[in-house]
């Protein structure tokens, strides 16, 4: 199985499980979810694989429904409530780095096999937790703004695909931008980082287009608990 073939199973699981969490619970269900891909995605986001012939993480299917989830709260529940999302799920973010960087530290006794693993895994640079986490407040924050100035301007339902895209394309662009210089400076030469923007900002695209029929479905869900 290609990981081309893998990743689209991989989407089409990720927006299933993300539509039926939010059909159970409703706006709670996305500030679940949010904080749940929000985790996921800084651990995902530590293995590359190769996809249409660019080099990707595993981590942009999960972080691109974070921007699908609050331009759902946007679109349904208002500005208010989605800005909401963003800062639970930014402070999410900084408690999962500061516990885990925290646990790492502790000296497992002669039965443990894990902590070796957890410490590769988990003792990241500081220079990569500033960079994922000022992108992660600006980007959402830029996203729910701009979704809801062209809500303001386009506020009928067919261009509902408008407000998602031109708000996710704009501010995926700031989020990478702002991502990969400061996780990468010193690492790797400039060239290198321009192209790590552009592969990582294709994907995103890629995911976005993705998520355009999913925020159409969740305008038709009625949810069980809201």
């Amino acid at each position: 199985m290609t990981n081309e073939l893998i990743w689209l199973i991989f989407a089409i699981v990720t927006f299933t499980i993300f539509l039926t969490t939010y059909k159970l619970f409703g706006k709670t269900g996305i500030f679940m979810w949010i904080v749940f891909a929000t985790v996921l995605a800084n651990i995902l986001v530590l293995t590359n694989i190769n996809l249409f012939g660019l080099k990707a993480t595993l981590g942009n299917i999960i972080y691109g429904t974070i921007f699908l989830g609050t331009d759902i709260l946007t679109e349904i529940y208002g500005k208010k409530v989605a800005k909401k999302a963003v800062y639970i799920g930014f402070g999410a973010m900084v408690s999962y780095y500061i516990i885990m960087q925290i646990a790492i530290n502790f000296h497992p006794n002669e039965a443990d096999w894990a902590m070796p693993h957890l410490r590769i895994l988990l003792d990241i640079v500081p220079q990569i937790l500033l960079g994922s986490a000022l992108a992660f407040i600006i980007s959402q924050l830029i996203d729910v703004q701009i979704f809801s100035k062209i809500k303001e301007k386009l506020p009928q339902n067919k261009y509902l695909f408008i407000r998602n895209n031109g708000s996710t394309f704009l501010s995926q662009l700031v989020d990478t931008l702002v991502f990969v210089p400061i996780a990468f400076y010193g690492v790797y030469a400039s060239d290198v980082i321009f192209e790590i923007i552009v592969t990582t900002y294709l994907i995103k695209i890629i995911v976005a287009l993705l998520d355009t029929p999913v925020i159409y479905l969740a305008k038709r869900i009625q949810p069980i608990e809201n």
